[in-house]
């Protein structure tokens, strides 16, 4: 989709907002993950509150699944912009995201990627922006946009915790985190090392952190001074950084969609806060065994859920097959399994909603803060057991621990969600958790508003 010339004049007007004045052009330019892309999309729209004016660019598959959720108010100050990457026989364009693609092809996916930076210099040729905001994960961005004279900021969407370990690791090896309530065990540090042994070898001359070269950077990171300052500090002790919190990255709610009304409606039937959510995230699978110890763990329990069962692209199982012999049946009207999306906002926001089962993924656990629904946290790889780590020390989440062999066990899923669901836990993690959420909503935009100065202010230094 090309923005229409007529409609780039008009909005390049400044625009006055409750909020204030830009007229800023923006190239936001998102990592191909769901993950990456909606809080992308969620910042997009509070720079378009604030009168700039919005070029979101990514692959025609994750931009078909991102239109229906830009509200009709933002058609003109949020545009779509195609990502073409390059024709690859193993990478059809159903590929050209991250959502279903098979474990093998994410090698080829960033390859097909770096591949496009050709594409992405004629895009901001031909729109001119005054900024380029890019994912940290494509680090070369910032060397496209300034050979046209473009200044260029990433946007984080992991947390200051999770950020702040892994800099203290790289920077002060040997030397312990100074925040002893975050820490990895060592099955997590089994699967931290693979992980970073894999970035290194992906690596390319201009994937280098420019942070290191001395020079101030702003990176934008969607958290909150409340909920994760002294991380932020001490980023900016650890580098050159200077983190910018926008706030937490939760999309609107959705209120009309009709298609969920029968799991909602069932929801209601429930009483306050005695339902439990499982959902481990659209790109995040359990094995065959934690299924089994997550399903009976459960049925044990007797609480009511809903749980998201999902299964990689191409893996796809009938539920009853998936699930322990006769588990459907003993559940009966007590839970609902699903193998498709759910309305995990919606969910959270209602008051039948009790608790939170989560891999910990940044998004989840913010939208969770959000809506006052503490964690039952179940960390699977990468950022989330940090996430999960932070969560516990704020005081608003249990963690459920794996064994040495990385082993959950229903039993321990037992005891933690009738301490959460039924017991008084529940109701100390529920009142610390809304009461972080009515701090959070109290300095709502606030972050935002200074964010967006930042970014004006950057682009006048930049250009003089």
């Amino acid at each position: 989709m090309t923005p229409n010339s007529t409609n780039k004049n008009l909005i390049m007007g400044t625009q006055v907002t409750e909020h204030g004045t830009s007229n800023l052009s923006v190239v936001m330019f998102p990592w191909l993950a769901y993950g990456h892309i909606s809080p992308f999309l969620n910042v997009a729209k509070k720079l378009a509150d604030r009168g700039f004016l919005i070029y979101l660019y990514s692959t025609p598959i994750n931009l078909k699944s991102t239109i229906n959720k830009i509200p009709e108010k933002y058609s003109e100050s949020i545009q779509l912009i195609e990502l073409h990457l390059p024709e690859l026989p193993e990478l059809p364009p159903h590929y050209h995201t991250t959502n279903g693609l098979p474990p093998h092809l994410n090698h080829t996916l960033k390859n097909a990627l770096k591949m496009s930076k050709p594409n992405f210099s004629k895009i901001l040729e031909n729109l001119k922006p005054d900024l380029v905001i890019y994912d940290i994960l494509q680090q070369w961005a910032e060397r496209v946009a300034n050979e046209h004279n473009i200044p260029a900021v990433r946007l984080l969407t992991v947390g200051a915790t999770v950020l702040s370990y892994y800099l203290n690791f790289v920077k002060k090896p040997g030397v312990e985190f100074p925040f002893p309530s975050i820490y990895i065990r060592k099955i997590e540090q089994v699967k931290l090392g693979e992980m970073m042994a894999n970035s290194a070898k992906d690596q390319e001359p201009d994937d280098d952190d420019q942070t290191a070269d001395g020079t101030t950077q702003i990176a934008l990171m969607c958290t909150s001074r409340i909920i994760e300052a002294k991380y932020i500090d001490f980023i900016s002790e650890l580098s050159n950084m200077k983190v910018v919190p926008v706030g937490l990255p939760v999309q609107d709610l959705n209120t009309n969609d009709a298609d969920d009304k029968e799991l909602m409606d069932w929801l209601g039937t429930k009483d306050e806060n005695s339902t439990v959510f499982v959902s481990f995230g659209s790109e995040y699978f359990l094995s065959k065994e934690d299924m089994e110890e997550v399903a009976l763990g459960l049925e044990l329990s007797n609480v009511n859920f809903i749980w998201v069962a999902r299964f990689p692209k191409g893996e796809e199982q009938n539920l009853e097959d998936a699930l322990p012999k006769g588990f459907l049946e003993r559940i009966g009207e007590r839970g609902r399994v699903l193998d498709k999306f759910a309305p995990q906002l919606k969910i959270l926001n209602h008051l039948s909603t009790g608790g939170f089962i989560s891999h910990c993924g940044w998004n989840s656990v913010m939208e969770s803060i959000h809506f006052g629904v503490p964690i039952i946290a179940m960390p699977i790889h990468f950022d989330q057991p940090m996430n999960a780590r932070l969560i516990v020390e704020l005081g608003v989440a249990v963690e459920i621990f794996r064994d040495d062999a990385g082993k959950i066990h229903r039993g321990e899923i037992v005891e933690t969600l009738k301490n959460v669901i039924i017991e008084k836990t529940g109701e100390n993690l529920r009142a610390k958790m809304r009461d972080i959420s009515k701090n959070l909503n109290c300095i709502r935009g606030e972050e935002m508003d200074a964010a967006a100065q930042e970014l004006i202010q950057f682009c006048k230094i930049s250009t003089n």
